[in-house]
């Protein structure tokens, strides 16, 4: 799905129902603009439900101030407004109110976007906005004069997130990964200590590249191949659901036979993937005027490595994240099923699943299936589609059980007589 090309006000509902149905935001906060290329600002309407808003419910601010539609602009159409004269090349304002973010808003902090190798390349430069009443010029002005110093996102002191970009996909992506990186940080800081990128590892993280790979023309695609690309498409979309994946984040793979599997796009969004999206890699070569993940080569390596293993996957969600930032050790002996799908979690440098494919890939395994990389995501393989993807659920969840001990009591660990139980009953050995 090309978002960019749907109209400025199917763009707006879109994306404001995701917003919504992902807790980003209330019924009634949050607002999202569109600047057309006629100069006539699309904005969402004030005092209507956010999670069932339509078409027509948008409304239309012509060039000379004239305001067409059934309903009244945002009451914050002035920040909008205040954006978009400080700087004419943004062409999307999204402004809402997702728990942490407000967080940070409410103690006047910013989110530490080094904390993740990709981070702060998505989101750029943040600056804090003073408080203002919502809705008045003085706030339209306090966000415009930051928007002014070149940034693309800024903090509201007391209220939420105010976003520009080119388009409002853009912005919403910037929003998003903020969030996450919100979320992990207040995650990581109920265990430990958060410890963030040095700038030479953000710099080495810039430095990433596409893989050169040859490419083929595909002119065929078994039953087999579709089968798979439609049910990697129905996980990839579960995940991103999930909040397992975010629309730019995360990559699914595949085996089909010997070295050869399919695996997700770079730059695509995760929730909208459909089976002709993917991108076969067959004997090293790639999909003719496909981009595959920029992960692709650790994929190829791990298949090379393990027969055993038929799908891999590289994600970032947000609790078990919290455990790649800081000193904490994540340890699976919680519940059988965390053990028996996880076993002995490892963490790794960052940098090694660019910088050392082979020596990684090696350390996966069916009887070692997933492992953290520091500052940067985590590994998960499995037998088969499902399987990987439960580990990854599995993963998650389990974090957020530990996370959330926090305030409740130490935790008591399976005793190795009881995993020694667990490794003879599930012919774990």
């Amino acid at each position: 799905m090309n978002i960019d090309m749907m109209h400025p006000a199917d763009q707006i509902v879109l994306l404001m129902n995701r917003i919504y149905n992902y807790a980003m935001t209330t019924t009634s906060g949050g607002n999202l603009s569109i600047m057309d290329s006629d100069g006539v600002m699309w904005i969402s309407p004030s005092g209507v439900d956010k999670g069932s808003l339509t078409r027509a419910d948008i409304m239309k601010v012509l060039p000379d101030g004239t305001i067409e539609g059934i309903h009244k602009p945002s009451s914050e159409y002035p920040f909008h407004r205040s954006v978009y004269k400080a700087r004419p090349d943004i062409k999307a304002v999204l402004h809402a109110h997702p728990p942490a973010l407000v967080a940070y808003s409410i103690v006047r902090e910013i989110p530490d976007t080094s904390l993740i190798s990709s981070a702060r390349s998505v989101c750029g430069e943040i600056k804090m906005a003073p408080y203002a009443l919502p809705g008045s010029d003085k706030l339209g002005e306090n966000i415009g004069n930051e928007f002014n110093k070149g940034v693309n996102t800024v903090m509201l002191e007391n209220h939420g997130v105010c976003i520009g970009a080119e388009s409002l996909f853009k912005a919403f992506t910037m929003f998003e990964t903020l969030d996450y990186v919100a979320r992990i940080q207040i995650a990581a800081h109920r265990i430990g200590t958060p410890k963030a990128l040095s700038e030479k590892h953000l710099a080495i993280y810039d430095q990433k590249s596409h893989p050169k790979l040859p490419e083929f023309v595909a002119t065929n695609y078994t039953s087999r191949e579709l089968d798979i690309r439609r049910e990697m498409c129905n996980l990839i979309k579960r995940a991103y659901d999930n909040r397992l994946f975010t629309s730019g984040q995360g990559t699914f793979s595949r085996r089909l036979d010997g070295n050869n599997f399919v695996i997700t796009p770079h730059g695509k969004d995760r929730k909208y993937l459909e089976p002709e999206d993917l991108v076969r890699i067959e004997n090293g070569y790639k999909e003719a005027g496909t981009l595959p993940s920029r992960s692709v080569l650790l994929h190829q390596e791990i298949y090379k490595q393990h027969p055993e293993i038929n799908s891999v996957i590289i994600a970032h969600p947000p609790t078990i994240m919290a455990f790649a930032v800081t000193d904490a050790e994540f340890d699976a002996r919680l519940i059988p099923e965390s053990y028996i799908m996880l076993r002995d979690v490892r963490k790794f440098p960052f940098g090694c699943t660019f910088l050392q494919t082979e020596k990684t890939a090696k350390e996966i395994s069916e009887h070692s299936p997933v492992a953290i990389i520091e500052n940067d995501c985590v590994i998960v393989a499995g037998t088969s589609l499902l399987n990987a993807f439960d580990r990854l659920e599995v993963m998650e969840y389990s974090a957020r059980s530990v996370v959330d001990t926090a305030c409740i009591g130490d935790i008591v660990k399976i005793s190795k007589d009881e995993v020694d139980e667990i490794e003879v009953a599930f012919n774990l050995k």
